[in-house]
């Protein structure tokens, strides 16, 4: 039986986005069930203490307590397959897009071995998420508790639940190892390039193909983020890409925005503001190129014509630079509604989680050498 991949080329490296085999027949179910509690709140300090002991222990706590809102998603009858977990009690299953993408049969098996057919009713080609609705009996819909993923920290641990390779249920344990990363989304622009989704979680928690839609928590057994893809160089012998210690996941505050939207309607919309801009910061070389008293900001390098930015009058660089293919006097963005931004991802992070379509928005930028204020209303991403 083929296994269904999603695998996205990124110069020599691979995202790989995690779909599976998950063979086999669910089993009898185990009796009622209760809700999903929430474990005592425990402090940054308090989940990164040397103590063993204390570690594991509040380990198998978290796994008890959540395990049971976290589900299986099996495609095509086994074909391909996921992760997801329960978002509420009418039956709402969250998971990836590229998990149900293209397919015909979704079944989604709880815990307890109960399994039902799904239906998708929303997807978010933009960050990658599908809301799946199932007919379930109460008791195996455990809603499972959402975190703030913008009071996360680098160095806190997490918790990733799912079934990588088929193997349901399976934790594994790592840290935050950054945050605010991009990821190519499956949204095209017109002239045929992708979005970008941002914000990203990284993580040195071990995900693996299967472990795609499953939640990410916190040591407080809150889910803080949907596993999405790794980055890896190393394949399976059958082809699957295997973890390297670099994966990704998307925020949930982005999926506290978008799911209720896939729920009521089917789709979200995200803001849109019409600029190109390199995602990391310039060079030195860029830097002095383009006459620029600073090196942190957003370099604005194309603006849409028609687009939001440009009826605000936000400036593209026009001029050649000694840099080959770098053209100076554009915008540098160095602040968004009076937050410093540093870097495009920066400013995109900010828009994605915070903004929204006819919302107005101010940029300050350097021109010239001077400091201007521009209001941009935003649209909706064509």
């Amino acid at each position: 039986m083929k296994t269904k991949q999603s695998v996205l080329a990124l110069t020599i490296l691979i995202f790989a986005m995690l779909a599976c085999q998950t063979p086999g027949q669910p089993a009898a179910p185990v009796g009622p069930v209760q809700p999903v509690p929430t474990l005592p709140p425990l402090s940054p300090a308090d989940a990164n203490a040397v103590n063993p002991a204390a570690q594991q222990e509040r380990l198998v706590a978290l796994y008890d307590s959540v395990n049971p809102g976290v589900v299986a998603i099996i495609t095509d009858n086994g074909a391909g397959g996921g992760s997801g977990f329960v978002y509420d009690k009418q039956g709402d299953i969250v998971t990836n897009f590229h998990v149900i993408e293209g397919v015909k049969i979704i079944e989604v098996r709880f815990t307890t071995g109960y399994a039902a057919y799904g239906t998708v009713i929303g997807t978010d080609l933009d960050s990658d998420l599908a809301i799946v609705k199932v007919d379930a009996p109460a008791a195996e819909l455990r809603p499972l508790p959402l975190g703030d993923s913008s009071a996360l920290k680098v160095g806190q641990t997490v918790v990733a639940i799912g079934n990588p390779f088929g193997l349901d249920s399976t934790m594994t344990v790592g840290v935050v190892s950054a945050l605010g990363r991009t990821l190519p989304s499956a949204h095209q622009m017109p002239d045929g390039s992708t979005f970008t989704a941002a914000d990203i979680i990284q993580t040195d928690a071990a995900l693996n193909p299967g472990n795609s839609g499953g939640p990410l928590f916190n040591i407080n057994g809150e889910a803080i983020g949907i596993n999405r893809a790794i980055r890896t160089m190393s394949s399976s012998a059958t082809g699957q890409p295997v973890n390297s210690g670099i994966g990704f996941a998307i925020p949930i505050n982005i999926v506290k925005r978008v799911a209720p939207a896939l729920v009521a309607t089917g789709k979200y919309d995200y803001p849109y503001l019409g600029i190109s801009s390199p995602s990391t910061s310039l060079n030195l070389a860029e830097i002095k190129a383009l006459g620029l008293s600073t090196y942190k900001g957003a370099y604005v390098v194309g603006v849409v014509p028609g687009g939001p930015a440009d009826k605000a009058g936000v400036k593209a660089g026009t001029t050649t630079t000694d840099v080959q293919g770098l053209l100076g006097g554009g915008d540098l963005i160095v602040a968004i509604d009076g937050k410093e931004v540093r870097t495009f991802d920066e400013l995109l992070a900010y828009l994605i989680t915070n903004k929204g379509p006819g919302d107005t928005i101010v940029l300050r930028v350097l021109r010239g050498g001077e400091t201007k204020e521009i209001s941009v209303t935003l649209d909706k991403r064509p």
